[in-house]
């Protein structure tokens, strides 16, 4: 039986999980075998914090054995909430990399032994698809722009298919999505469409949601050069054309050729950094003194 697994991002048994429980209802009538992980409840420190408890690999665990991942968010000043920021940026380096996870891969197969500082995890490449939601009070689309974008840096190193994702509006006050029938049907929607493809590969899984401008994360927020378009989400390059984009593979980081490629340019920047390593130090040395740094007292 496919997993999916639910990730509840906002209050307790608001608006948000709200619309979780109904996905993942929605994917359990489908066949799926789903849980609900509720942000909230982990501890994930950070900074100067007690190192532990410390929940960020136990949820690593959950994530890597899923067929299929839902998030659920509210919206906070535009984009998603700060622990969905957190997580992503305690779990999701180098070692959540498809493509520098299956270049490590390769290597320990032919007997090697990677000499890098994290986890070497087989179980990246696995195949996944998710979906997104994410519910907020205004009525205007400029309040929740980056929302949808941030979430998708959860998904594209894994190289995770988001075959669906939505934003809901109107909800300001606890709790009160209820009193929206479609966006409650919706989510029932989102959750049978994870369901119906948990455990596709990526180049299986088919897009679902609102279609968007860009053809690789289907959002359309993009950065101009005069006619030349990237895509502010995934970096996919384009042109101009009439009243429309023409996009091409090239840039978007959730295709496999870009990850690869920035793979190697890693590489590259590494090697060249440890040959010069000592001049480095010896330049950054300079800043080792600087004394006019504030605390709070405690």
């Amino acid at each position: 039986m496919k997993q999916v697994l639910g990730l509840g991002c906002g209050q307790l048994r608001g608006s948000a999980e709200i619309l979780l429980i109904v996905a993942l209802r929605a994917a359990e009538e489908a066949g799926a075998e789903v849980e609900l992980v509720r942000l909230e409840e982990l501890h994930l420190p950070s900074g100067p914090d007690a190192p532990e408890p410390d929940d960020a690999w136990w949820y690593w665990e959950k994530l890597v054995e899923a067929d299929a991942l839902i998030v659920s968010t509210p919206i906070i000043s535009r984009t998603v909430a700060a622990r969905v920021k957190l997580l992503g940026d305690r779990l999701l380096g180098p070692n959540a990399d498809a493509a520098i996870i299956e270049e490590l891969v390769r290597i320990k197969q032919a007997g090697g032994e990677p000499a890098v500082p994290f986890r070497v995890d087989e179980r990246v490449l696995k195949p996944r698809v998710a979906g997104f939601i994410a519910v907020g009070g205004s009525l205007t689309p400029q309040w929740k722009t980056l929302t949808l974008p941030v979430l998708h840096t959860l998904t594209f190193s894994m190289q995770i298919a988001v075959v669906d994702q939505v934003q809901f509006e109107g909800a300001g006050t606890p709790r009160s999505i209820v009193l929206d029938d479609a966006a409650v049907a919706r989510a029932g929607e989102l959750g049978r469409t994870v369901a119906e493809q948990a455990g596709r590969r990526f180049e299986d899984a088919e897009y679902r949601g609102e279609p968007g401008l860009c053809p690789h994360c289907h959002l359309d927020i993009v950065v101009l050069h005069g006619r030349e378009v990237e895509c502010a989400t995934c970096g996919a390059r384009g042109i101009l054309e009439g009243d429309g984009v023409r996009f091409s593979d090239e840039g978007s980081v959730i295709t496999m050729r870009e990850k690869r490629e920035h793979f190697f340019e890693i590489q590259e920047t590494a090697q060249r950094h440890a040959e010069q390593r000592e001049e480095i130090e010896r330049r950054a040395s300079a800043y080792d003194g600087f004394d006019r740094i504030a605390r709070p007292k405690r």
